[in-house]
């Protein structure tokens, strides 16, 4: 999964055209839009007016009936929407609370490759229950003076999660967005990060460009609003990094998260 409680880092970005490089790579994935913002849901085009993910984990409806198909053949997506607003609440007396998403994944083990999920901006029970689901974090950081608030908390809280609710959950790498290599703090960040975390933080960085803030506003992917960007070959850099992180892991028994 896609998670930083800081919000701005390009983490929807990140799980976007994270997912459609994996695509372009011959993977099936899935994209689970769990902010109730709903940004990866218009980001990709579709309409947030579907029950998607609040019928999964609030209903109890089958996932296989709530996921939608997107303009990138491969590519689907379990869509957020306004519902989600108040899904925090609702689902504090639910029984197994935690694990909703995971119960609900089981279903797709032989149906996608990967399964990648954009966290909401905050650590509370819908990012625990995508944390308990899954088996492997990437923390988009973006490179700016505040780079490192809030990323012990965060790290606190997925080893918690491992501890308590899921033991094969670690942080495949923390990927470094909105560089610019032509900013003097920019790259004083990036040293800094990597400082703290050397072998957590992603070789790839992934570079601030006009192009990437517009793909959004197109729904579509930057790898399909403009392929030969930049940034669409930082992604394609990045799917093909973690694919090599991946499997150096043990085998997962769990459909997979980046």
């Amino acid at each position: 999964m896609v998670s930083n409680q800081k919000g701005g880092v390009g983490k929807t970005t990140t799980a976007i055209s994270l997912g459609a490089a994996l695509v372009q790579r011959g993977r099936r994935v899935l994209l689970i839009d769990l902010d109730p913002q709903a940004n990866a849901t218009s980001g990709l085009g579709v309409a947030k007016d579907g029950a998607g993910i609040y019928g999964v984990l609030l209903k109890e409806q089958p996932i296989k009936e709530s996921i939608v198909t997107t303009s990138l053949e491969g590519l689907d997506l379990l869509p957020s929407g306004g519902d989600m607003a108040g899904a925090e609440v609702e689902l504090v007396p639910l029984m197994a609370r935690e694990f909703r998403l995971r119960q609900a994944l089981r279903s797709l083990a032989e149906t996608y490759d990967t399964v990648i999920v954009d966290c909401p901006p905050s650590l509370g029970l819908l990012t625990v229950n995508a944390l308990a689901a899954g088996d492997a974090v990437l923390v988009p950081v973006q490179c700016e003076y505040y780079a490192l608030e809030g990323l012990a908390q965060l790290l606190a809280t997925i080893e918690a999660v491992r501890q308590r609710l899921n033991d094969r959950l670690e942080v495949l790498a923390i990927v470094l967005t909105m560089e610019d290599r032509r900013n003097r703090l920019s790259m004083q960040v990036t040293d800094e990060v990597r400082r703290h975390f050397p072998k957590l933080v992603a070789r790839t960085r992934i570079p601030r460009t006009v192009r990437l803030a517009e793909a959004p506003s197109h729904g579509k992917p930057i790898s399909i609003y403009d392929p030969s960007s930049r940034a669409a070959k930082a992604y394609d850099d990045l799917a093909r990094e973690l694919e090599q992180r991946m499997g150096q892991r043990e085998p997962i028994a769990l459909a997979g998260s980046a």
